[in-house]
């Protein structure tokens, strides 16, 4: 969600029009830039700290786009959640939170700050440091695959009530995994994906991902590879990712993987004996917002 018109920041040698806002920290970051937390970090060039940060988006009075990275994660925390209920929120950190003032943006931004020149890259010779640009999602692959796993948690009723738990048929596992049940498939649309019937060849996927899955336990991962949210009722929306893979669930629910080397297409898998504890192993071990 954008800011007001009159927020602003100071970024580089110039205020900064602030156009919207997001969140660096274990528990909640912007999946397209990474797996992970620390690999989300990366792509900023930033030391992963355990607090995260807040980003703030804009342009300068030139229409250069700017990143501007700051400490005060509540502070963001709070203005994101203002502009998603609807209500005007003046975002406008202490230059002391700063911690650094990247120029373009890691995300695709949609909107821009009205009475200055359309955003571009600020000139080579402002700063030092490397232009930030989205990662590609026009094709299929990890960004992708994560932007479309962001949806179906989104949009979970929609994915769900299109699919009916007699679709579900068991085929015993492998690799730990006693039981896995795939399902049919559903008319829905993730950033070009599409769930479809689950060939033979699609099980053996599906019983690999469990079982990398299945490993963070004993293993836990970097952190945010594994993150627990909000659902309705007594339930949790759970999120995790892997080395070519994404899995969406509700710990009182199906399952959805989403993968690399499987273009376009999104997984359902039942409850069936497995999987509830699976799932409920993964919760107790994700990192939760604050």
């Amino acid at each position: 969600m954008a800011g007001t018109d009159e927020d602003t920041v100071a970024a580089a040698d110039d205020a900064l029009y602030v156009l919207t806002a997001a969140l660096l920290t274990p528990a909640k970051f912007p999946a397209v830039l990474g797996d992970d937390y620390p690999e989300a970090c990366a792509a900023l060039g930033l030391a992963p700290l355990a607090d995260g940060y807040g980003l703030v988006l804009g342009q300068d009075g030139e229409g250069a786009r700017w990143t501007v990275v700051i400490d005060d994660v509540s502070l963001v925390a709070v203005a994101i959640a203002s502009w998603d209920c609807g209500m005007e929120h003046e975002l406008s950190p202490d230059e002391r939170t700063v911690v650094a003032a990247l120029p373009g943006w890691p995300l695709d931004v949609a909107v821009a700050a009205p009475g200055v020149p359309a955003p571009h890259d600020p000139a080579p010779e402002i700063t030092d440091a490397p232009t930030l640009t989205p990662p590609d999602t026009s094709v299929w692959g990890p960004a992708r695959r994560r932007l479309g796993a962001d949806e179906i948690g989104v949009q979970w009723t929609l994915w769900r009530d299109q699919l009916d738990d007699a679709d579900f048929t068991t085929e015993t596992g492998v690799d730990g995994v006693d039981d896995v049940e795939t399902g049919g498939g559903t008319d829905g649309d993730a950033d070009g994906t599409e769930a479809g019937q689950t060939p033979p060849t699609g099980h053996s996927d599906i019983r690999r991902v469990l079982a990398e899955a299945r490993a963070y336990v004993e293993n836990p991962p970097p952190p945010g590879r594994v993150r627990s949210s909000f659902a309705p009722g007594e339930a949790r929306t759970l999120r995790a990712d892997g080395p070519g893979w994404s899995l969406v669930a509700r710990t009182d629910d199906i399952a959805f993987l989403l993968l690399d080397a499987r273009p376009g297409e999104v997984l359902p898998v039942g409850r069936g004996p497995e999987l509830p504890g699976l799932l409920e192993a993964l919760d107790k071990m994700a990192v939760r917002p604050y």
